[in-house]
């Protein structure tokens, strides 16, 4: 069955097993052979430019989908271990049982405690910038660390159509700027008088990056690591962490580009670094979920403002943050089904999809033509496999929305609880429930 067989058939069994409903008006779906065939295709791209034998680590960006079923499904099933950025997500890794060998500690803004815990799990630890290498020098002083440590980088070549998401412009937040004046000759003598330095990192951006400028501020990192390899006599860096950031096609079911095409232009445009004398870190996310996850809301209302119809739905800002703040760059694609889960009838007309918020711009489609959605019936936001779905916005105090997993066949859809709705307790309890009295204190 292709993809969009397989949502079919799970938007149905999900509404004839009560998956959705009334009393349940939204759920998020992840499709489970989906995952399964990226993680594959994602180990096939670069087990094919690389020598058999070379190390490479896939490190799933945890920050992508925070969700413990979906880090054990791509470890377990396909070894691919965890980039985290805090705390949070580093104990999500550690309840999937993702090893320390195969987590990656990449963050702006680490801790002491942080860099501490990372270094006594033996985790790797990418340093941003040069107080945090500072104090990753002290603390591997008091306490010796089996932790790879590099550096990341930022190779200045400019951004993408997402300026929020572009990491290698030229005042980014990210790494050490390698423009700047006097900031190269300082990486290479960073590396030389710490021999124990064994990686460099970078990241140019995901999302609206193209493939050729992800290339070459690849090509950056590895001409640096040459340098620093020539002024050491030695190979003193044997890995180089090249991120991740593979565009996502949110036009279609068509997943383009691929893993296989960026490995290709790597190996076209980079030849020595797949040559097997460095081994490899990849920081993949969005582009091994997005194209696998459904967002289904229930249509609770359809009305019409100023002759335009508006389907009133569950799924709003608190699921797809991004699409309501800025649809220009995030657009989803919006399926309609009826009450009965079928792919629904009818001549397209536009017609506004608007979320439960309280808020004018709470809208997930905006004059969009689709099949006239009907009280009852359904609306499915596609490709919300990563970023959506588990990145929760609070607004409205609306609850976490429940999650399934999937396997679909032509005869039978088998659902799994990933994770269960938020309950009104667990709301109350997060927004201060225990200390009702807290602000009635007499203030000294």
């Amino acid at each position: 069955m292709s993809a969009p067989q397989r949502r079919e058939q799970a938007v149905r069994a999900a509404v004839e097993q009560g998956i959705v409903g009334p009393d349940a008006p939204i759920a998020g779906l992840l499709d489970v052979t989906g995952i399964r065939a990226s993680a594959a295709a994602l180990r096939a791209a670069f087990g094919g430019v690389t020598p058999p034998g070379t190390p490479v680590l896939h490190a799933f960006a945890v920050k992508a989908t925070p969700l413990v079923p979906v880090l054990r499904l791509l470890y377990e099933h396909a070894a691919i271990g965890a980039e985290v950025a805090s705390p949070g997500e580093l104990a999500l890794a550690r309840a999937a049982g993702v090893r320390p060998a195969h987590t990656v500690l990449d963050s702006p803004a680490k801790t002491p405690a942080e860099l501490r815990e990372a270094l006594a799990l033996g985790i790797a630890v990418n340093a941003d910038n040069p107080q945090e290498l500072a104090r990753i020098d002290a603390l591997a002083a008091s306490a010796p660390t089996t932790s790879p440590i590099g550096l990341r980088v930022n190779p200045q070549i400019g951004g993408g159509s997402i300026g929020a998401l572009s990491t290698a412009t030229a005042t980014s937040k990210f790494g050490v700027a390698l423009r700047d004046p006097g900031a190269r000759e300082w990486v290479v003598r960073t590396y030389l008088d710490r021999p124990w330095m064994t990686r460099l990192h970078t990241h140019s951006g995901s999302q609206g990056l193209p493939l050729e400028l992800m290339a070459r501020g690849v090509a950056a990192a590895y001409d640096l690591a040459e340098e620093i390899n020539a002024a050491a006599g030695r190979q003193q860096i044997d890995t180089v962490d090249i991120g991740g950031g593979l565009p996502v096609n949110f036009t279609s079911d068509a997943e383009a580009p691929t893993y296989a095409d960026y490995a290709r232009l790597l190996k076209q445009h980079v030849p020595g670094l797949l040559d097997g004398r460095y081994g490899l870190v990849t920081e993949f996310g969005r582009s091994l979920l997005a194209k696998h996850g459904t967002v289904l809301a229930r249509v609770e209302y359809a009305k019409r403002s100023g002759d335009r119809p508006i389907a009133v739905t569950h799924a709003g800002v608190q699921i797809a943050t991004r699409t309501v703040y800025a649809p220009e760059s995030w657009p989803l694609r919006i399926a309609a089904y009826d009450a009965k889960g079928l792919p629904k009838p009818g001549p397209p007309v536009a017609q506004d999809v608007a979320g439960p918020a309280c808020f004018a711009g709470d809208l997930l489609a905006e004059n969009r033509l689709l099949p006239l959605l009907d009280q009852g019936d359904y609306a499915a936001v596609l490709d919300t496999g990563a970023y959506y779905m588990a990145a929760h916005y609070a607004y409205n105090s609306l609850a976490r929305a429940p999650i399934h997993g999937f396997t679909a066949t032509p005869d039978e859809v088998r659902f799994s609880v990933v994770r269960p709705p938020q309950t009104l307790a667990e709301i109350v309890a997060e927004s201060g429930g225990k200390h009702p009295d807290a602000l009635l204190q007499d203030v000294l």
